[in-house]
């Protein structure tokens, strides 16, 4: 059985195979600090990791699968070159391996042009040529960061709305303009991409992942939705 995690942020991710189909399961990364996560499997041939948490929680998790199944979990490093794909980075270590497992997922599902939108706790936009070159990319703050920022130095603002609740019409108090101005940046966001795509890289094929991207996905009108991509890009990385 392998086990496959991706630790964010925020959640962590995991997923196993045992032959038919996988088994999933969702936590706040600040549970690991509690212990092992009680719903993974009893027996485990090999445990696969993509972590953008940090050395403390690599350490976790490292000192589970060494307690429980006694084998070394295989952490994703982002590379040079891996899978058909070539980093456009200087020092391929400062990119985050979700965004190279991404890109490795979405590039060997067709090995075509294609463009990769990760909705997190950031956005990130990458764009792999059809030969495989990555050609840069775009960092921004996601959903909850901008209110997250917002809040933190607003103190009057009253938080009241669900982010997830997506209205764009201008706000008639503070906190709805708050909100809804979250949402105008995010819708706005994803307007000038596929704007860009339609001029520079017409039929490049894009791809949605993270937390907040099923509602990219729907307000871009296209796009194929992958909410596993960072793990699909396991498989072309160990």
């Amino acid at each position: 059985m392998i086990l496959d995690i991706d630790v964010g942020n925020t959640f962590l991710k995991w997923r196993c195979y045992n032959g038919g189909e996988p088994v999933r399961g969702r936590l706040l990364t600040e549970r690991l600090h509690d212990g092992m996560p009680a719903e993974w499997p009893q027996k485990v041939a090999r445990v696969r990791v993509a972590s953008v948490a940090g050395p403390v929680v690599a350490a976790l998790i490292s000192g589970y699968c060494q307690a429980r199944w006694g084998l070394k979990p295989e952490f994703a490093r982002t590379r040079h070159q891996a899978a058909g794909v070539i980093n456009s980075y200087a020092d391929p270590g400062r990119m985050g391996v979700d965004r190279w497992l991404a890109m490795l997922a979405a590039y060997n599902l067709g090995r075509g042009a294609c463009c990769v939108v990760d909705c997190g706790s950031a956005i990130t936009i990458d764009f792999v040529a059809a030969d495989g070159r990555h050609g840069g990319g775009y960092i921004l703050p996601g959903l909850r960061l901008m209110s997250k920022s917002l809040l933190a130095n607003t103190a009057e603002v009253v938080a009241d709305r669900d982010v997830a609740h997506f209205e764009l019409s201008p706000g008639t108090d503070t906190s709805s303009a708050v909100f809804h101005g979250i949402n105008f940046a995010f819708d706005a966001i994803q307007r000038q991409l596929i704007e860009q795509l339609d001029r520079d890289a017409p039929g490049c094929r894009l791809l949605v992942t993270g937390g907040d991207g099923e509602l990219f996905q729907r307000l871009a009108g296209r796009g194929d939705y992958r909410p596993e991509l960072v793990m699909d890009g396991l498989e072309w990385a160990l």
